[in-house]
């Protein structure tokens, strides 16, 4: 039985983070970079549906987070990424009143953060964590009745028709949750999290575990409710999810690295440049890029690939591929060099956090 403490006041934030999946629900009614865009825009002058200020959160010697800062803005999709042990869970915590912050404040959704308004800012948010804390011997349209009693939503049944079609699962409704696959109980529990109409949602790994069609119809949704204005803190493992669904990105690797639009970060991170690839390697390659004009710098990737450093690869391009042909060789592709989201993770984070001595 969860705690009652624990659901007390409309409370399904914490009663979602706490149940676990094989027990029946109680029965009660009812670094390297500096941070380069700390603020996120407001929308019409709206104030940032989230604001975060210099937040720490210590356990006993071991530092989760420190002196965190940002700002979240209305409607904005906003991916917390960073590796294990970094403190990305233990921020969604703090941010949902489930654990008290050392030291720092935020503004959640227009509310102070502090024990006293816990139940206030609870009931204007959703918290889905990694795993959805299902009750496995309800339905689907059980578990949505007891979590919209906790929320205290009467007379729930069109919201809970609502959230079923949202995430597909209507056929479903009367199934089991033990049944369902683990894609399909993420989905039940994204339906939770749209139950209360919240002003902003808290995704922690939401994709974690799930098989690549699982994973396409939770990132569907994700851009459906941001066609909605729904705000959206996600945090995620999987880069290439982050890059695709996320206006804003923070790392974190206990102290906040970076934070930004991806496009900006990659710009911020990498000098530009162009990759050439040759079909047999160039007799003297030094000669030839240095007497181009455009080209700043080169340096060799393999034996027929080269790399030049341009302030403008794309003015450089031509240049640079009348020289290649002048000289006779055989090009087979000339383009600007790409970084990934994948890229900027790696050259902010290097550290193994989780195994780290404490």
């Amino acid at each position: 039985m969860v705690d009652g403490d624990a659901v007390r006041g409309a409370d399904p934030v914490a009663a979602a983070d706490g149940p676990g999946d094989e027990r029946d629900p109680p029965r009660s009614p009812g670094g390297r970079a500096e941070i380069t865009d700390a603020s996120a825009s407001t929308h019409a002058g709206r104030q940032p549906a989230l604001v975060v200020t210099r937040l720490t959160k210590r356990f006993g010697e071991r530092t989760a987070f420190s002196e965190v800062s940002f700002e979240v803005a209305h409607g904005e999709v906003f991916g917390f990424l960073g590796p294990n042990g970094a403190g990305k869970t233990t921020i969604v915590r703090t941010l949902g009143t489930l654990i008290v912050a050392t030291s720092g404040s935020a503004v959640v959704a227009g509310i102070p953060l502090s024990p006293e308004n816990g139940v206030e800012i609870r009931q204007r948010i959703s918290v889905m964590p990694e795993s959805p804390g299902l009750y496995l011997r309800l339905t689907v349209t059980e578990n949505l009745e007891y979590f919209a009693g906790l929320y205290g939503l009467h007379k729930a049944g069109a919201r809970i028709r609502d959230a079923l079609e949202a995430v597909n699962l209507t056929d479903r409704a009367g199934d089991l949750c033990g049944g369902l696959s683990k894609g399909l109980r993420q989905r039940v529990g994204l339906a939770r999290t749209l139950l209360s109409d919240p002003v902003i949602m808290f995704l922690d790994e939401p994709t974690s575990g799930l098989d690549p069609v699982a994973a396409r119809e939770v990132h569907n949704l994700i851009g459906r409710l941001r066609q909605k204005g729904v705000t959206i803190f996600l945090t995620t493992h999987r880069l290439e999810e982050a890059e695709k669904l996320c206006d804003r990105v923070a790392i974190l690797n206990t102290t906040l690295r970076t934070i930004g639009r991806p496009g900006d970060l990659r710009e911020q991170l990498f000098e530009r440049a162009l990759v050439v690839k040759t079909v047999a390697p160039l007799t003297d390659p030094d000669a030839l890029f240095g007497g181009v004009s455009a080209v700043d710098s080169w340096r060799p990737e393999g034996a027929t690939s080269y790399v030049l450093a341009a302030s403008d690869p794309g003015a450089a391009a031509p240049e640079v591929t009348r020289a290649l042909v002048g000289a006779g060789a055989d090009v087979l592709a000339i383009g600007e060099a790409q970084h990934s989201l994948e890229d900027v993770y790696l050259e902010l984070v290097a550290e193994d956090v989780e195994a780290r001595a404490r």
